[in-house]
């Protein structure tokens, strides 16, 4: 297989980066050709960005469908009469699940084919969607929950992996950061679509319409989306010297993941900056229709869209930063991902404890373009200095100890919210979200010294033998 055009001539540059934006008749022409009987990927320098495009959707329905439930939390209290900690235990049985399956769907994404894991989890996910709209109990939402984090395990270690053998170093920040980009998007529209169509029709309703329509998608796609050889994109990969991709066995496999000694301080801070996220996923609709009396319909919209369209704005020019950045200083991506978290401690703090629906609004706004800064280089970091081989392992070992340690962060402020020391309920939860500040000031920490680790000589990328 030839070698993926990169970054060479300028025109080439800004044709690739402005892909997406295409028209829909061009996609369906560029993807169908590429599909055809041995066509050969290389020759389309745009087929990258489609793949970028259709994972973009997959993505989409992927925080869509998770997010959905916290929307109606509210509705949930008033029909089955739920404690906030029996919400924030069905809030975290999706985290721990999809954190404890991390731990073997990162090796499966590394020996099996990657499109049909991505495709494949977004059938059963779709389908787990679907039977939410049937519970009736707690018991009943945590093993839903439970399921579709089982099902959504999949998606992120084979899609990274997948899409950084079509984007090399000098485009990689930018794919991924685009493809972030569906996770805000997903979030808002699951979250305020389900709200509205419970104030309509039924909490069940937007289940089935996530859940359906995500079923079909996945259907439409089986036919476009295509499978890389490992290693395509870098230059000293086995891939590109002709030989034939083996996997690495277990051992080499995590040899692999940790010869470079800053992974653990990555993973270490994903833990702590995804238990704040985790805490505004879960919690943010049920906070602004008590503490700031919106209907449902708005708390569940303005709970995502002000931090996720502003991390969407910013997601791009961080991506762009980091491959520019990475280009010229070891630990560049890491730098960006830094400054996010700096920038955003401050906001975190406000929006737990004003009780001004402005300011509210702008600390939201702010948190979320700091939040975007850390997001554009979650897995493009790990990429840096991990070979492709074991590219779904690093990813499914980030979220096993990200979303392990995030998950206690939406159940803790649900037991607080509970048990604290305050008056009541929504001001034990407004504490409880100030603290979060200071747990995105510890996250900047981990980040800065990986960036002086990697600057000591641990952070190069070391092929295995084939």
């Amino acid at each position: 297989m030839q070698q993926l055009p990169t970054r060479g001539a300028r025109g080439l540059r800004l044709r690739a980066t402005g892909a997406p934006f295409l028209g829909l008749p061009r996609l369906c022409g560029e993807v169908f050709h590429c599909c055809l009987p041995n066509a050969d990927l290389s020759t389309s320098s745009r087929y990258k960005w489609w793949v970028v495009f259709m994972l973009w959707w997959i993505c989409f329905f992927n925080y869509a469908d998770r997010q959905g439930m916290s929307a109606v939390f509210p509705e949930l209290e008033r029909a089955f009469h739920f404690s906030k900690s029996q919400l924030g235990l069905i809030g975290s049985a999706f985290m721990w699940v999809y954190a404890g399956a991390s731990l073997i769907s990162g090796p499966i994404c590394d020996r099996f084919r990657r499109r049909d894991l991505i495709l494949g989890g977004c059938l059963f996910w779709s389908t787990v969607t679907l039977m939410t709209g049937w519970c009736t109990s707690v018991g009943q939402f945590v093993t839903v929950r439970a399921l579709e984090g089982l099902g959504e395990t999949f998606y992120f270690p084979a899609s990274m992996s997948l899409a950084s053998d079509y984007h090399p170093a000098g485009t990689r920040s930018r794919a991924l950061a685009w493809h972030q980009s569906s996770v805000y998007a997903g979030t808002i529209l699951g979250s305020w679509a389900t709200a509205w169509l419970a104030m309509r029709y039924g909490w069940r309703t937007g289940f089935y319409v996530f859940g359906l329509a995500g079923v079909g998608l996945a259907l439409c796609l089986n036919r476009f989306l295509q499978e890389p050889v490992r290693g395509a994109s870098d230059q000293q990969s086995p891939a590109q010297t002709g030989a034939k991709v083996r996997p690495l066995g277990i051992s080499d496999t995590l040899r692999a993941v940790f010869a470079d000694h800053s992974i653990l301080l990555l993973m270490l801070a994903f833990a702590l900056a995804n238990s704040v996220a985790g805490v505004f996923l879960v919690w943010s609709p049920t906070f602004l229709k008590e503490k700031f009396h919106y209907n449902l319909a708005i708390a569940g919209l303005s709970g995502t869209v002000f931090i996720h369209l502003a991390s969407a704005v910013s997601v791009p020019l961080a991506g762009w930063m980091a491959d520019h950045w990475a280009l010229r200083v070891r630990g560049g991506r890491v730098l960006v991902q830094a400054m996010g978290l700096l920038f955003g401690a401050a906001f975190v703090f406000q929006v737990g404890h004003t009780t001004e629906s402005n300011t509210l609004i702008a600390s939201m706004v702010c948190f979320g373009l700091g939040k975007g800064f850390y997001d554009s280089g979650i897995f493009a970091t790990l990429y840096d200095t991990v070979e492709p081989r074991a590219r779904g392992t690093v990813v499914g070992l980030m979220n096993m100890v990200g979303w392990g340690g995030g998950a206690l962060g939406p159940w803790m402020v649900g037991w607080i919210a509970d048990h604290g020391r305050r008056a009541t309920a929504i001001a034990n939860m407004s504490e409880a979200i100030s603290w979060g500040g200071a747990i995105y000031l510890m996250a900047a920490a981990l980040l800065l010294v990986t960036v002086w680790v990697r600057n000591s000589g641990s952070g190069r990328l070391r092929q295995l033998p084939n």
